[in-house]
């Protein structure tokens, strides 16, 4: 696995598919977080709202390196098609673990904020992965792999990217941004965002779940 997750890294830098999602997260934090003040959740929230939308961006990119038969080549090398995609999957959610790095310390950065303690961050931390967890999962089920044509992967992440962002109370993301937008303690929302946080692993684990499943049947 870290071979086949080492490979998908080298790939991405190699082709420079991961730039158009990074500058994406990067111009969106730029915009949501400069000049902030008062309490952080609402900062932290912006944070992970450009995540959520680079997060699939990259994972789209990451999913769609090798064409037909050069994955063929990887499927067959590594045994197996479901480490393939655990290995997008991965490299995907390492990526996402440095690029929260910089959003979580970004605001701190260009904003003024008089008080941060460690249940700031710790929030700031589980809103963030909440987001990459649901744009992973969106990523991979809009990914080459499930719409052969890209037009209609691009339409079912869009449609997926504003439902998730704008129905209202829909868990987790808007439920989570809600919640973040309402109450300035952040130790009053790291049990709500940890549930958040829960049902996105849910989401990514059944899309990954659906997505191999019309691989497996595709292949």
């Amino acid at each position: 696995m870290i071979a086949l997750i080492r490979y998908t890294f080298a790939t991405a830098l190699h082709t420079q598919r991961y730039l158009a999602p990074v500058l994406v997260f990067t111009a969106l934090m730029g915009v949501l977080t400069v000049n902030g003040s008062g309490p952080l959740p609402p900062a932290y929230a912006s944070s992970a709202g450009a995540l959520f939308v680079g997060s699939t961006w990259l994972t789209i990119a990451l999913m769609s390196l090798d064409d037909a038969p050069q994955r063929a080549i990887v499927v067959v090398s590594s045994g197996r098609s479901l480490k393939v995609l655990l290995a997008a999957i991965g490299t995907a959610l390492t990526s996402c673990l440095v690029l929260m790095v910089f959003g979580l310390f970004f605001p701190l950065w260009v904003g003024d904020y008089e008080v941060v303690t460690a249940v700031d961050l710790l929030l700031g931390l589980e809103a963030q992965l909440t987001c990459a967890l649901v744009g992973i999962a969106i990523g991979v089920l809009c990914s080459r792999l499930v719409f052969r044509r890209q037009g209609y992967a691009l339409v079912a992440a869009l449609a997926l990217v504003m439902v998730t962002l704008f129905v209202k109370g829909m868990p987790p993301v808007n439920r989570l941004f809600n919640l973040m937008a309402t109450t300035p303690d952040s130790a009053k929302l790291l049990a709500p965002t940890g549930g958040m946080l829960a049902i996105a692993a849910v989401i990514l684990a059944g899309f990954t779940a659906v997505t191999q499943y019309i691989v497996s049947h595709k292949e």
